[in-house]
């Protein structure tokens, strides 16, 4: 189970990285990584959308369907293929932007490393020695639980779709579904900090699951926000880290953390 109060806390830490950000001028390490993230979103949208017809359209070929639908003249039979194939590319399409994110994050680990790093050393007052094999192995790290996530988020999701043909059950599952997703997200947020403080892989897990709400709260707020058009791409990346990193912080969680 997760704490209400830690979800809740984890949403309001957006505020307070909002203020950081604004504080110490921090809108170059906002801008680049979102101008970036955009940039390669609606590259691969363009590319996902235009090959999802192609796909479609060998696949109809593949089960002679074309082929059937001529023979039967027929306008309602065809108005109901032409929406079921714009059906299959949107969830293509959808399909590409869940996990678009972890790709995103697989690309930007160094930079949201460093991020939360530098977020860090303002709050402390002091600097982090730079360590190219420290920033390497940041590298590999994030790169390692973001596939880890995307993995298991991959499993959660194709047992709530089996789930969601049981009556009832199923009216919930598409919740389970976003509250999944979302803390996989945070999760990732939440262990650039657990990296630094020399935690390793299985430890950050333990500690994320011993405080769901925190990864779940950073989540919910990240995925809302990715829903908002250019600016929402821009600013969720960044924000989430700052947010994750601050809360943290705050609490002081992971200075009292024992292992």
């Amino acid at each position: 189970m997760f704490s209400f109060r830690e979800v809740l806390a984890a949403i309001q830490a957006y505020g307070k990285a909002h203020q950081f950000i604004m504080q110490h001028k921090l809108w170059k390490w906002i801008l680049v990584p979102g101008i970036l993230y955009c940039i390669l979103f609606m590259t691969g949208s363009y590319f996902v959308w235009g090959y999802s017809g192609d796909f479609v359209e060998y696949l109809f070929n593949l089960l002679p369907l074309k082929t059937w639908i001529q023979d039967l003249e027929s306008t309602w039979v065809s108005f109901f293929f032409i929406l079921l194939a714009f059906s299959i590319r949107i969830m293509i399409l959808l399909l590409y932007f869940s996990y678009y994110k972890y790709l995103f994050l697989i690309l930007g680990s160094p930079l949201f490393a460093y991020l939360s790093e530098k977020t860090e050393a303002i709050l402390e007052r002091r600097e982090f020695p730079f360590s190219m094999q420290q920033f390497l192995k940041d590298m590999g790290r994030g790169i390692s639980i973001s596939l880890r996530n995307m993995l298991y988020q991959t499993i959660a999701v194709l047992l709530l779709i089996v789930l969601s043909f049981i009556p009832v059950v199923g009216w919930i599952t598409p919740l389970f579904a976003f509250f999944i997703e979302c803390y996989f997200y945070g999760f990732s947020m939440v262990d650039y900090s657990c990296e630094r403080h020399q935690m390793s892989t299985r430890q950050s897990i333990r500690f994320i699951k011993d405080h769901r709400g925190i990864a779940l709260g950073n989540g919910i707020v990240f995925y809302i926000l990715m829903f908002v058009p250019l600016l929402g791409w821009v600013l969720a990346p960044s924000y989430a880290v700052i947010a994750a990193t601050i809360h943290l912080s705050d609490k002081k969680l992971l200075h009292g953390a024992s292992w």
